[in-house]
């Protein structure tokens, strides 16, 4: 039986990981996989990894993390923001790989007709920390306690002013894209960063919940017909619900993170069709 698959936060610049992705096989030969975010930080790395994944599943659609869109020292590729995303985007093309800039595929197998919506939303970081009411707060909090996202020093908005201006940007296009669905369209939806502020509780260090995403679409889920929502960034695979729906965290994580729990990584979450126990 085919299926949907999703993970995320794959991290292939550490070996043992780029091993672990090197050994994935599909279920099924014609199963897709959703990748949310977080390949590698070097666009020679996406591309691997992305070629390697799209030889073995029928459909990979990816949608980028913050990682992906660095701009880092040893990557001969010293595009930034903007002309970054939309680097990544042609390369993805060249290896037929679905983007949140193309048209949103429909899910035709068992579960379906589902319209898999892979989004770019970023952060504005109105997630934030007790006693902090503006960005400036907030960030001003982060800095004071020692935990400000390494974002800060190399995800660029350029052309945007600011990163919660390029969120700004990614919300107005998505909202439109979505609401352009005709009525009563089953979906899932995709993005690297949460879509609600609820996985973000239980982090270690609450200042980083700002740069996990925005209360802008706290309600998408509802709005546009979610049978589920993918994301990761976090690094704690698990699901929440809210409401009738899951919000499935599919993330990887670095090895010291993952082998609190075994020897090897867990694989691909199945998303559709839609799993009767999690």
């Amino acid at each position: 039986m085919n299926g949907v698959y999703a993970i995320s936060d794959l991290h292939v610049g550490f070996p043992e990981n780029r091993a672990f992705v090197e050994g994935l096989r599909p279920e099924s030969p014609g199963d897709w996989l959703i990748v949310a975010g977080d390949v590698a930080e070097h666009v020679s790395d996406v591309e691997w990894t992305l070629r390697t994944l799209s030889e073995s599943y029928g459909t990979v659609i990816w949608t980028p993390g913050n990682h992906e869109l660095w701009t880092v020292k040893d990557d001969p590729v010293r595009l930034r923001g903007e002309a970054r995303y939309r680097r990544l985007v042609d390369m993805c093309r060249g290896l037929g790989v679905l983007t949140p800039e193309d048209p949103y595929p429909v899910w035709d197998g068992e579960g379906g007709p589902v319209t898999i919506a892979p989004l770019f939303i970023l952060y504005d970081y109105t997630f934030r920390p007790d006693g902090a009411s503006t960005k400036e707060e907030a960030l001003a909090i982060a800095h004071e306690s020692g935990v400000v996202c390494t974002d800060e020093v190399f995800l660029h908005p350029d052309p945007h002013p600011t990163r919660d201006a390029w969120c700004d940007a990614r919300v107005a296009y998505t909202e439109k894209r979505l609401a352009a669905l005709e009525p009563g369209t089953r979906t899932v939806l995709v993005n690297h960063w949460p879509l609600v502020r609820e996985p973000t509780r239980v982090l270690w260090y609450p200042e980083f919940a700002q740069w996990c995403g925005t209360e802008r679409t706290a309600d998408w889920h509802g709005r546009f017909g979610a049978v589920s929502v993918v994301y990761g960034h976090l690094h704690i695979p698990r699901t929440i619900w809210t409401g009738d729906v899951p919000h499935i965290e599919v993330s990887v994580g670095y090895p010291r993170e993952w082998r609190r729990h075994g020897d090897a990584p867990r694989g691909p979450r199945r998303i559709l069709p839609v799993p009767e126990t999690d």
